[in-house]
């Protein structure tokens, strides 16, 4: 049997199979499958479709909340719908996707995927329903869902009925995938304070109110009702087959929502369950930044917020454009392809259970052969010579992404922001990066593009990071880079003259609006990143673990415990305190921490020796902490922890309520890599 990493290798370069072509009615025929799905990204034509800019997520109206004021009110459902991904001229895929529920009222708008941007203001809330709409529009029965599910992991499992749902049920052979009405929960990736009810807790889900569900099923997860009446005091009791939700909006920043479903959060999203939300304004917002050479107002590309909600943006006056970048595979029928078994990972056919322990259909990683940005295959968009300002976010499943600019002659790069707000002061990639910029499944970051000494034509945008599990290092030295004829592709710049005056400020410029330190901390986590290998396979891990470090690491080696989704919650801040966070990496591969409610400081990194036969880490003798990269200086949500290192991050906690931290690796954090934590007074696990 070929090693995890050997064989990532071997598929990732597509060296499995041949591939041949009939093009002359615009199909592809495939001889034999590829690793990824039967169309081969070869044959998909790059760079035909233009970049769609999502345009504002229209409002359903107003909801006075407690204090008297009308605030934004939406009503977004899910659906399934066929949308043109791949190219004109190859079949559209079937997806799942965000929209309005009234389309009937705003004809201009449609359910897409990604789902359209949410435009909100600092401190002032919005509400949210949320609305379960995968059923069928003609018999209202319930759709399926889209792409293999595992109903051997730890999941929703509405089969399970009230007693047995969000568990992991107990099988006497091999089941198929699972193929009932399928749960969702739409979190607010990065919402800082947001009330636990509003989270979309991963047992918070809920089916669709649709025909056909059979009794026996639960309908909802077990934290949906306590929620339920915790969200009834400010908007009223939910509907069946929904949820509503309150944002606070405390920050600026660029956020995303997705769903969130236990043990079903990989093949959501995947379908297309993703969409951006944007927070402009307030003492740390866009109108607070200031140029260095007057004092004056600093001036950023133009926001496509001027368009306003109602109205398709026009892409000529557009120089703030949101980058959501995805990997997928397809076939050649234009339908999606995810794993539909372990063997496509590591060569594992079986047996799987009672007797091995290997799930049978999750796969601890997927590399997709096919970028994806905004809901299209390698796009294309033009730009004048000018500045532009791109809010980049990695919605890859498992996908770490090193955005490489470095191609596109005279081109210069300057991050502003990441996933939380501003950075300090801009960060010159092109000086400090070689025009490189790193995003695990997740980050985001806000960066001005300057291309006004390119030289007019097409240059493309590429991506070197890797076709496997990233841990670090330099991009053809430690790692192959993706595949230069797919996935190391991610859209195109066709640069035309200037029309007029860039009114902007020069990024070096730029004043960024100061952002208060957070207070010292009063308490330390140890915290463990785990992976259990297969007792029946070499080199095979049969899931992801969170844990805790017994002990202090700086004092001699510290045994590492995993913990279990149900075990007891054993991270209780209190509400207002302050602490550090540390994330003890004991696998192969960088994990992305993601922490719900907060947003954090890095606070730095330092090498750690690991003890796989004991189950213990110690710091490196010698070795001292290294501080954050220039741009991993703001505030953020997710941080990348590196292999054989601990990562450091500072939080306060703002609000009471029940959340949870994971690996946003979707398929880690969907298979055990993922605990509960509670703000403030502990409770049961169970409401």
């Amino acid at each position: 049997m070929v090693s995890r990493r050997g064989f990532l290798k071997y598929t990732a370069g597509g060296l499995l199979t041949l591939f041949g072509s009939d093009r002359l009615n615009g199909l592809s025929r495939a001889i034999a499958a590829i690793p990824g799905g039967s169309l081969n990204p070869e044959l998909v034509d790059k760079f035909r479709t233009p970049l769609f800019i999502p345009p504002a997520m229209p409002a359903a109206g107003k909801k006075v909340i407690g204090d008297g004021r009308r605030v934004d009110y939406y009503e977004i459902s899910v659906k399934q719908f066929s949308q043109q991904i791949l190219p004109r001229g190859f079949p559209p895929t079937t997806v799942w996707g965000y929209g309005p529920a009234f389309p009937e009222k705003r004809r201009s708008f449609a359910h897409r995927a990604p789902g359209f941007t949410i435009e909100a203001k600092w401190q002032e809330p919005v509400i949210v329903k949320w609305i379960n709409g995968l059923k069928d529009a003609t018999t209202a029965g319930f759709l399926p869902p889209l792409l293999p599910v595992d109903p051997t992991l730890h999941w929703a499992n509405p089969p399970g009925g009230i007693a047995h749902r969000d568990m992991s049920p107990s099988f006497r052979a091999t089941p198929a995938a699972y193929r009932g009405p399928v749960p969702i929960v739409t979190h607010l990736h990065g919402a800082i304070g947001v009330a636990g009810h509003s989270d979309g807790h991963p047992e918070a889900w809920y089916l669709p109110a649709a025909a056909g569900i059979p009794s026996e099923y639960a309908a909802f997860g077990t934290w949906y009702q306590f929620f339920n009446r915790e969200a009834s005091l400010d908007v009223g009791a939910w509907e069946p087959g929904s949820a509503t939700f309150t944002y606070p909006n405390m920050q600026t920043s660029m956020l995303w929502y997705h769903d969130h479903a236990l043990g079903m959060t990989r093949t959501n999203v995947y379908a297309g369950l993703a969409g951006i939300y944007m927070i402009r304004g307030g003492p740390e917002g866009d109108g607070a930044i200031r140029d260095a050479r007057s004092g004056m107002r600093g001036v950023l590309p133009r926001s496509t917020s001027t368009h306003g909600p109602m109205h398709l943006p026009q892409h000529r006056n557009i120089r703030e454009i949101p980058l959501m970048i995805q990997d997928r595979s397809f076939n050649i029928d234009g339908s999606l392809f995810y794993p539909h078994s372990r063997a496509f990972f590591d060569g594992i056919p079986g047996p799987f259970i009672p007797d091995t322990d290997i799930p049978p259909i999750w796969n601890p990683e997927f590399f997709a052969n096919m970028m994806v940005v905004n809901g299209n295959t390698w796009p294309f968009q033009t730009v004048e010579q000018a500045r532009y300002r791109y809010r980049l976010l990695n919605a890859c499943n498992s996908r770490f992404l090193i955005l490489d600019f470095n191609s596109i002659p005279g081109i210069e790069v300057w991050m502003i922001g990441g996933d939380s707000g501003f950075l300090p002061a801009p960060a010159n990639m092109t000086a400090v990066n070689a025009n490189r910029i790193l995003l695990g499944p997740s980050e985001r970051a806000d960066v001005i593009v300057d291309f006004t000494r390119v030289p007019i034509g097409r240059h493309v945008l590429k991506n070197i990071g890797p076709d496997e599990p990233f841990g670090g290092g330099v991009p053809g030295t430690d790692f192959q880079m993706a595949d230069p004829r797919s996935s190391g592709l991610i859209m195109q710049f066709h640069v035309t003259p200037a029309q007029e005056e860039d009114r902007s400020t020069p990024p070096q410029y730029l004043l960024l609006p100061n952002t208060p330190p957070l207070p010292r901390e009063t308490f330390i986590r140890r915290l463990a990143l785990l992976e259990k290998e297969s007792s029946s396979f070499d080199e095979s891990p049969a899931a992801a673990f969170l844990g805790i470090v017994l002990g202090d690491p700086g004092a001699g080696p510290a045994a590492c415990i995993a913990r279990g989704w149900k075990d007891p919650v054993t991270q209780n801040p209190a509400v207002g305190t302050t602490e550090i966070w540390e994330f003890y990496n004991m696998t192969e591969d960088a994990h992305p921490m993601h922490v719900h409610a907060v947003s954090f400081e890095l606070v730095n990194r330092q090498a750690i020796l690991v003890n796989e036969e004991s189950g213990t880490v110690q710091l490196e003798a010698g070795s001292s902490p290294v501080s954050p990269e220039p741009w991993e200086l703001g505030r953020k949500d997710t941080v990348i922890a590196y292999p054989s290192q601990v990562t450091r991050v500072r939080m306060t906690f703002i609000r009471e309520g029940q959340y949870v931290w994971h690996c946003h690796i979707l398929e880690h954090e969907d298979n055990q890599m993922m605990l509960p934590y509670r703000i403030g007074q502990a409770k049961q696990r169970i409401p």
